[in-house]
């Protein structure tokens, strides 16, 4: 027998990975969730949520922020025995803490940047968890390596950063072991999260790529958990995201999450465009707030650029100046104009770029020739490979080259430091610089430029401060492909590519006069203050709260395999129908209303043949043969085909397209259910359809004897949303003294004469049974999709408003899992026929022409 703990990579890949359980450490936080987690479809209330025995001793809210590294420096002590930790003073997660509650707990859950040796992790553990509540995840040096230099930076990264694999050279193919070995990572961190969770108390925040599927291990374990993911790099668009042959997986965790956070409108919008295209999901924006609905639940999309922590900067700025170092530095550059680029050593930065349009303003502004110094700091690389070692190799030439041509004696046009630089010297660089220059191609968000302009400012009573004695002032040169670019509206910004423009805007700035630096200085700083890191991170907690804040009230099931698995979130009321209820209610009323759409409903809509079956005629005929029973088919299809399909049931009811046709047995004329008969509309309509049509591949106009349906579902989705938009409003415009309704739908745009809808329809039959004396005491409405919901929204409310009286049993029933306004469910069409099937069975038989004699 295979152990419970044997996890195969092969099925975690394909994401067939097993329910987790929580796996066992020497010390734990309190408040732990000691029940296992068991996803189930129960029809009971005990489905709620995987939550603890015990109740927790402290009412109180904790969040378990999850990235890829602890905020915590760790270093072997000098005489080789154990570890020392201190916390990473420039870590974001660490920064972020001042945005959240003052009582609110905070958990970190992520690895070490050091190797720990298998033998010291426990203790590693226990210290982590009892000085700086950090939970460690130690990872496998054969999954880390795939993992992170593996998957992470030479498929993630590049592809994030617009940078498609076209050979084996360039980028590399996609490597299956490496994405098994990103999946087994993600499923290290969630038992890590799972062994301190209390998931009915806390929040879980979750950060960048490198954890992109850890949101489908955590919910697949507790389906109401409040959880938040945030990316920091860019999310590229859907033109390059669907080359990754694992778009899908990725895409579905992430919708487990109940907020998802981007650096700007571009990267959420790419996302978004992901989301249509491969999973056919629309958002809408309500109140300001962005939401995509995701099998009943809300994920709400969170556009908010991070910020960089005032305070940190600003005592920085005083120690600078102890230091002397700001002083050293005037000296050095005196007399200079200093240029600054303070960048990763990555592909992506553009430090080549920058280089070269240094070398075309020296060229072609030879005034500048002994006064501009570009002054490039280069952070060490934190990824591998050959484009690197490449553009490093391009890099050093460059500076060399131009450091020949326009050197003199004392004077260098470019100073390249290549090494680790403190935030100390960083800051005095800051404060003697005259323009931050940032040429990267593609980066996620870029916190050099605020603190740039915080330290132009510098602070009160600081005697090396920019300028401390007259106005501040600061330029700032920026790409317009990075995160920060839309927030810095005085900055001068550039196409990197275009080193000639770059090389202009680089004089400009240095050139421009000191009374516009001054006011572009003012307006950035204004920003950088007020939008600082605590700022983001309330900012963004808060709407995670809000989003979350129905988790509790609704009822959740988990469903699907793999990475396909989500939540579905429906209303506490909602549950399966069962048979013997409504056969149970069924023989004990008297007066019966049966109401069911067609397609979706009684026939499959994959069915190549969409005429109704024999068993189904056979159903439907026993139940039209009950003097108690009422039974129409309610349908968008044309009264034609219903017709003719349904010819063998002569005592049945018809309600065609929606409701505009409508006769109550085979043996009655149609009647015509809407206000108006006048079609003249169609000349104004038609027109408008057909230029959407010829300008839109892969559309197609429906043409029905009441409407007309505009169809885009095989047209570029983006683009068929975009024109189906449009159309509505045309029609609205050209249609607005008609007596018709414009509806958009799932694909569709259709016009239709108003007062028609399957709402109507239900009234109509209600009514007309109570006129002849057979108020109904029994309702069974059955449909799949959204015009059927008008049906259920008048059942609803019937008993209330008196169209039923007030001890019917009405069940409102919609076909699968999915949020309705019916109050029951059952799976798919053949449980449909089942439940049909057994009211059938459970009715009276047809009069014999006996008992007609007996009773004349």
């Amino acid at each position: 027998m295979m152990s419970k703990s044997y996890t195969n990579l092969l099925d975690l890949a394909s994401g067939n990975f097993p329910v987790m359980g929580v796996s066992r450490e020497k010390k734990r936080l309190p408040r732990v969730m000691t029940v296992p987690g068991v996803i189930s479809e129960l029809d009971d209330d005990q489905a709620n949520s995987v939550s603890s025995d015990v109740q927790s001793s402290v009412i109180q809210d904790r969040v378990i922020i999850v990235a890829n590294q602890l905020p915590v420096k760790a270093k072997r002590r000098p005489d080789n025995r154990g570890w020392s930790f201190s916390w990473d003073e420039d870590s974001l997660l660490l920064q972020l803490k001042d945005g959240l509650p003052e009582d609110m707990e905070v958990i970190y859950v992520g690895s070490l940047k050091v190797d720990v040796d298998v033998n010291e992790q426990d203790d590693v553990s226990t210290v982590l968890l009892d000085r700086f509540k950090c939970v460690a995840a130690f990872l496998p040096p054969e999954i880390l390596t795939k993992f992170y230099h593996g998957f992470c930076k030479q498929h993630l990264w590049p592809l994030f950063h617009y940078m498609l694999p076209f050979s084996s050279t360039h980028g590399g193919r996609f490597d299956r072991s490496l994405w098994e070995a990103y999946v087994a990572a993600n499923k290290i961190f969630s038992q890590k999260v799972i062994e301190v969770i209390n998931p009915e108390d806390d929040y879980v925040w979750i950060h960048d790529y490198h954890l992109m599927v850890l949101p489908t291990f955590l919910r697949r374990r507790f389906t109401r958990l409040r959880m938040g993911f945030f990316l920091h790099s860019p999310f590229p668009s859907s033109e390059i995201y669907r080359t990754l042959p694992v778009r899908e997986e990725i895409l579905k965790a992430l919708l487990n999450s109940d907020l998802i956070g981007f650096h700007t409108f571009d990267y959420a919008r790419h996302f978004l465009s992901c989301c249509s295209r491969m999973l056919g999901l629309e958002y809408q924006s309500k109140r300001g707030y962005i939401g995509l609905e995701y099998y009943g639940r809300t994920v709400g999309i969170k556009i908010m650029p991070v910020g960089i922590h005032m305070g940190q900067i600003e005592s920085v700025l005083r120690l600078a100046d102890k230091e002397w170092r700001v002083r050293e530095l005037k000296q050095q550059f005196e007399g200079k104009t200093v240029l600054l680029g303070v960048d990763d050593m990555d592909i992506f930065k553009g430090v080549d770029l920058k280089l070269l349009a240094m070398e075309h303003l020296l060229k072609h502004h030879p005034k500048w020739q002994g006064r501009a110094v570009l002054v490039q700091i280069s952070n060490p690389a934190r990824g591998r490979g050959r484009e690197l070692e490449e553009i490093q190799a391009e890099i050093q030439s460059t500076c060399q080259r131009i450091n020949e041509t326009y050197g003199q004696p004392g004077y260098e046009p470019i100073v390249f430091i290549d090494r680790p630089v403190s935030l100390s010297e960083r800051v005095a660089y800051y404060t003697i610089a005259e323009c931050v220059v940032v040429t990267a191609v593609r980066d996620g968000m870029n916190l050099t430029p605020y603190e740039y302009v915080v330290c132009r400012q510098g602070v009160t009573g600081s005697e090396f401060s920019s300028e401390s004695s007259g106005p501040k002032k600061s330029m700032l040169v920026v790409s317009e492909f990075i995160g920060c670019s839309p927030s810095l509206s005085g900055a001068i910004r550039v196409n990197p590519w275009n080193t000639e423009a770059t090389a202009e805007a680089m004089n400009e700035s240095i050139s421009m006069a000191e009374s516009e630096k001054q006011l572009r200085h003012e307006k950035h700083y204004r920003y950088v203050s007020t939008h600082d890191v605590a700022y983001w991170s309330r900012s963004f907690f808060q709407d995670m709260e809000r989003t979350c804040k129905d988790h509790f009230r609704r009822r959740c099931w988990g469903i699907g395999l793999s990475f396909g698995f989500r939540v579905v979130a429906l209303d506490p009321n909602f549950r399966k129908l069962s048979i013997d209820d409504i056969v149970n209610a069924y023989v004990k009323s008297k007066n019966r209303a049966i109401l069911f759409d067609y397609d979706g409903t009684v026939m499959p809509q994959t069915a190549i043949n969409r005429a109704p079956s024999q068993e189904v005629i056979s159903i439907i005929n026993t139940l039209c043969d009950d003097v108690k029973n009422t039974v129409f088919v309610v349908s968008g299809r044309g009264r034609d085909s219903l017709g003719k399909w349904f010819s063998p049931c002569k005592k049945l009811g018809i309600a065609a397209e929606h409701g505009y046709f409508m006769r109550w047995s085979a043996n009655e004329e149609w009647e015509t259910c809407g206000q108006s008969v006048d079609f003249g509309w169609i000349q104004i309509a038609e027109p408008v359809m057909k230029l959407y049509t010829e300008a839109t591949d892969g559309s197609y106009i429906e043409t029905k004897e009441s409407a007309l349906v505009w169809h885009h579902r095989d047209a570029d989705p983006g683009f068929g949303s975009s024109q189906a938009k449009e159309m509505l409003d045309h029609l609205e415009s050209v249609l607005a003294n008609e007596p018709v309704a414009v509806k958009s739908g799932q694909f569709i745009v259709e016009v239709k004469p108003q007062g028609v809808s399957k709402g109507l329809v239900a009234e109509n039959i209600f009514s007309s049974m109570t006129e002849k004396g057979k108020r109904p005491d029994f309702v069974v409405c059955i449909g799949d999709d959204r015009s059927d919901e008008d049906m259920f929204e008048i059942i609803g409310n019937a008993i209330s408003s008196g169209i039923l009286a007030p001890y019917s049993s009405v069940f409102a029933c919609t076909v699968g899992q999915k949020p309705s306004k019916a109050k029951y469910y059952l799976d798919d069409t053949s449980d449909v026929v089942v439940m049909l099937e057994a009211l059938a069975d459970a009715s009276d038989p047809p009069p014999s022409d006996d008992d007609e004699t007996d009773s004349s």
